[in-house]
């Protein structure tokens, strides 16, 4: 969607579900370069974040519906408020606040405030929308290249998809995306933001995604599960397997979703990120 029919689309959805605000004062930006995916809505007293359910979007499983639906039901307080939504748009409240570097992330780990704050999220009732990871395996795998494919990777497919995944330990809704650009310090304590890939499962597997998407060493990430055991799941021992069990499925996931990025924006950095998770497979690590 070119930026004047987003401006315009915008408009029009914050006139019938907003009627408070004065759209014709507001000014429209796009947050993230020129892809028109996310803008800031800057009103009299209110600023908003939209975003756009892209095709890209779609092609990577999400849905602006589910993200609506977990917002509002497991994380207020947590994440940013709902303000509207449709079809093509979902408007959020701007939590104004810093991004988390690393270091301070390390250090929220160290203290144990995050796994306070993913203990407390895991407390939440359900969203309704149970996350599928054969599902997405099949979404992603039918957007490779398939000159990447080979007889290895197609048996890894199979295995994924003809073994069940683990049993879950306890179903609660999850984020499935916590790292430092995604966490901010606010006034008011630590919020989550881009929810986009959000819905119920089981704990260890939202944990098993923390540690692999943030590197953690074997130190940090027992550093994690013991200040989680203390107000989550409490038995540490069994959560360590479960999230162990876990993480071949998250290398899975990780794999498929570079390539599919790779495949959308043509960078390379996905295929270097995606090339260590290779690695981890046993699988070639060529590249074009």
């Amino acid at each position: 969607m070119a930026p004047l029919n987003a401006e315009a689309a915008l408009r029009r959805l914050m006139e019938t579900r907003l009627p408070a605000v004065n759209t014709a004062g507001c000014h429209f930006s796009p947050v993230q370069g020129l892809t028109g995916e996310s803008w800031r809505i800057d009103g009299s007293g209110i600023t908003l974040l939209a975003r756009q359910h892209s095709v890209e979007k779609r092609a990577l499983g999400v849905s602006r519906r589910r993200e609506a639906q977990v917002l509002r039901r497991c994380a207020p307080g947590l994440g940013p408020r709902v303000f509207a939504q449709n079809n093509q748009w979902l408007i959020l409240e701007w939590l104004e606040g810093d991004i988390v570097t690393d270091a301070e992330f390390a250090a929220l780990n160290q203290r144990g405030e995050l796994a306070a704050m993913a203990a407390e999220l895991h407390r939440r009732p359900l969203s309704g929308y149970r996350l599928d990871l054969r599902r997405q395996f099949r979404r992603y795998w039918q957007q490779l290249d398939t000159r990447r494919l080979t007889p290895d990777w197609l048996r890894l497919q199979h295995h994924f998809l003809q073994n069940a995944p683990p049993s879950p330990l306890k179903l609660a809704p999850l984020h499935m995306d916590i790292h430092p650009g995604n966490l901010l310090a606010t006034g008011e304590g630590l919020r989550l933001i881009d929810w986009e890939y959000a819905a119920d499962g089981d704990v260890a597997l939202d944990i098993a995604a923390l540690f692999r998407g943030n590197g953690w060493s074997a130190e940090e990430q027992q550093r994690f599960l013991q200040h989680y055991a203390r107000q989550g799941y409490h038995d540490v021992v069994r959560l360590q397997v479960q999230v162990r069990c876990w993480l071949p499925w998250v290398d899975y996931l990780m794999l498929l979703w570079f390539e599919v990025r790779w495949q959308q924006s043509g960078d390379a950095e996905f295929l270097r990120w995606g090339a260590v998770v290779r690695r981890r497979f046993g699988l070639s690590s060529s590249e074009f």
